[in-house]
């Protein structure tokens, strides 16, 4: 059955796909639709979301009803599930509880007595979710892909980004982040909220001066400095890192060597711990404390929390029901386990075998096209498709699934079971340090709507609840799915040549395989790319503009999945394609982005998201000849571009 068909309601004929591809097919669908009142944003992605996260429901619940039952042959991972699912729709205990939950936490804050305590508490408090004064995480390291490391980034906000702090057009969201401070330290009890509120945003504002700007975060040269402890001690002499590292759960030897994103944000936060008073380091930490459990506590910490980071930075008007957020904290706690019996029930095999054969396509046409660059050296071809014959695709679900007997869940502490879920996970991280590198480990869980390139590992992953339509179907038109999954497997290849991707090898490591000539054209085509996206702006809000630097990567990325998303389909059709097909694999990837955002979640997004708004995600196609070819553009048209000004990378 046509993925199209699901379109067709959707579509304004009033608008020429020459003139906007994305407006044609979708138009008539965003003038009508209502985003859900639950929900920042709507369209395909956030409907299959929906979906899996029904289908995740019912497997909750299935396997509760047979724990409460007390049927046999049930492995302890069912038991886990329930009981962490039991404990979140609890609602009679956690409302008996009150603000108790937060107690030992708080109470520890209150006794820091100067910035060494404050080092030893912020590793107790990352150990079990919380988030500090900087961002730790381990991944494998960029310039040895066969290790994992301890990576340093800058932190220690509440709002979205460091623009948040400073620029004139939220200047009104500031002023409601400290409203709502001062009610969330009312709620724990605090007499001097108002106060406090205001030392939380001053020191945050404080923490935001010395942040790098969002763009410049993502510079994989300017972001990997590599120090030993000692260095780290010079960078922030200030912060104890062996009371921290030991209280997070690691050992000296864990930070021996870490990746320092942004040294000089460490540099700007040591002066701040000298400087800033102890005490309101206390109720900066306070906030950061009643915020992280407030998902937990009765219901007017839930919605007073909500009531800022939902309604007031996404536009949502509704709290998301009780079981769709208990089902989110059995995803983030244990869904692997959850992900097994969900590839069970809801993943057929012969999609597996049909995605291997369209990767297969794709690196194909990766090949061919590569082949054909006229910009690009034979020098620098040959090790492209080095790296390209060393990509590897993970579809669906992993071989093995994450063991979680370590965990033990009580039916009835929910803060208790998310704080043990999160200790859990972090061991888990630091635990990859100085072991070899775990190549079959998965990032997303199976029943995740999306997918990824990982540049450290040079591979793709497309988990099982994406591989639906209209991104795919065992049942739907060839053209289609290669303008769906098709795309996106281009995208993620090409991840793995954009601006940051194409400075790693096949193995994952930094290393420049490029000669200098052809990487001066390629950072010229980049260029010509983030200028042409600069110029773009939002149909839903005027004035502002993308920005190009941000999401070079993403937009390379598209432009490249769909240009090789072409190629791989005629190379399955051997070369017959006709222009209704070529047409098909044009609108339905144009339905793939059909997207309905709030106001407020996209001045959000187009301020902090490395990707494009979603009509400009849809055409990018005005820089492909073979779009122009199969709509017959002429100058005038709305998506016309003179062929000297179109770019094309890959």
């Amino acid at each position: 059955m046509s993925t199209l068909e699901d379109a067709r309601e959707g579509m304004d004929l009033a608008i020429r796909p020459q003139d906007d591809l994305f407006g044609h097919v979708n138009g008539r669908w965003l003038q009508t639709a209502e985003i859900p009142a639950d929900k920042g944003s709507w369209g395909p992605f956030v409907q299959l979301a929906d979906a899996a996260e029904i289908q995740v429901r019912a497997i909750i619940e299935d396997l509760a009803e047979q724990v409460v039952a007390g049927e046999e042959g049930l492995d302890d991972d069912a038991m886990r599930i329930a009981c962490l699912y039991a404990s979140f729709m609890d609602e009679e205990t956690v409302d008996r509880l009150g603000a108790e939950p937060l107690r030992p936490l708080l109470d520890a804050v209150d006794s820091l007595r100067d910035v060494r305590d404050l080092a030893a508490f912020l590793g107790e408090f990352e150990q079990v979710g919380g988030s500090g004064a900087f961002g730790v995480y381990v991944d494998v390291d960029a310039k040895d892909s066969d290790r994992c490391l301890v990576n340093l980034t800058q932190g220690g906000l509440g709002l979205p980004d460091e623009s948040y702090y400073h620029e004139v057009k939220f200047a009104d969201v500031r002023e409601k982040y400290v409203e709502y401070l001062s009610q969330m330290f009312t709620l724990a009890g605090r007499q001097d909220a108002d106060a406090a509120a205001k030392a939380v945003m001053a020191v945050e504002t404080r923490l935001s001066n010395g942040h790098w700007e969002r763009a410049e975060t993502r510079d994989v040269q300017k972001t990997y400095n590599l120090v030993n402890l000692d260095a780290l001690h010079e960078l922030c002499p200030a912060f104890d890192w062996e009371a921290f590292i030991r209280n997070l759960g690691g050992s000296e030897q864990t930070i021996a060597e870490t990746c320092v994103r942004q040294p000089s944000y460490l540099r700007h936060l040591s002066e701040a711990l000298v400087e800033v008073p102890i005490t309101d380091w206390r109720i900066w930490l306070a906030a950061r404390v009643v915020r992280a459990l407030a998902p937990y506590l009765p219901n007017e910490f839930v919605e007073t929390n909500f009531d800022f980071y939902g309604r007031t930075l996404s536009g949502t008007p509704q709290l998301r029901e009780r079981w769709k957020r208990g089902v989110a904290v059995v995803e983030g706690s244990i869904g692997e386990a959850v992900g097994r019996e969900y590839v069970a029930r809801h993943f057929p095999p012969e999609s597996k075998a049909m995605m291997e054969e369209l990767v297969g396509n794709l690196l194909r046409a990766y090949r061919e096209s590569i082949s054909a660059l006229e910009w690009m050296s034979t020098e620098t071809k040959q090790r492209a498709f080095a790296k390209l014959d060393m990509f590897r695709s993970k579809i669906g679900y992993p071989e093995k699934f994450r063991d979680y007997s370590a965990l033990d869940f009580s039916p009835h502490d929910l803060v208790g079971n998310v704080l043990s879920a999160n200790a859990f996970e972090t061991r888990r991280q630091l635990a990859k340090v100085g072991v070899p590198v775990d190549r079959e480990e998965w990032l997303m869980l199976p029943q995740t709507v999306n997918a990824y390139y990982r540049p450290g590992m040079n591979e793709i992953c497309f988990p099982a609840a994406i591989l639906q339509k209209p991104f795919f179907s065992p049942t739907a038109e060839a053209a289609e799915n290669y303008g769906g999954i098709g795309a996106v497997i281009g995208h993620e290849i090409g991840h793995g040549f954009d601006d940051q991707g194409a400075q790693y090898d096949g193995a994952g490591n930094l290393e420049d395989w490029w000669t200098p000539e052809d990487k001066t054209a390629f950072e010229q085509k980049s260029k010509k790319l983030i200028e042409q996206y600069d110029g773009f702006e939002p149909r839903s809000l005027p004035g502002e503009h993308v920005n190009g630097a941000l999401t070079v990567g993403e937009n390379i990325g598209d432009l490249g999945g769909l240009t090789i998303a072409l190629m791989a389909y005629s190379i399955s059709q051997d070369g017959d394609v006709s222009l209704e097909d070529a047409q098909a694999l044009f609108f339905n990837w144009a339905f793939c982005w059909r997207t309905k955002r709030r106001k407020e979640l996209d001045q959000q997004y187009l301020t902090i998201d490395p990707h494009s708004p979603p009509e400009f995600r849809a055409n990018i196609v005005r820089n492909l000849d073979e779009f122009h070819a199969t709509f017959g553009t002429e100058p005038g048209d709305g998506l016309w571009l003179e062929p000297e000004a179109r770019v094309r990378i890959w």
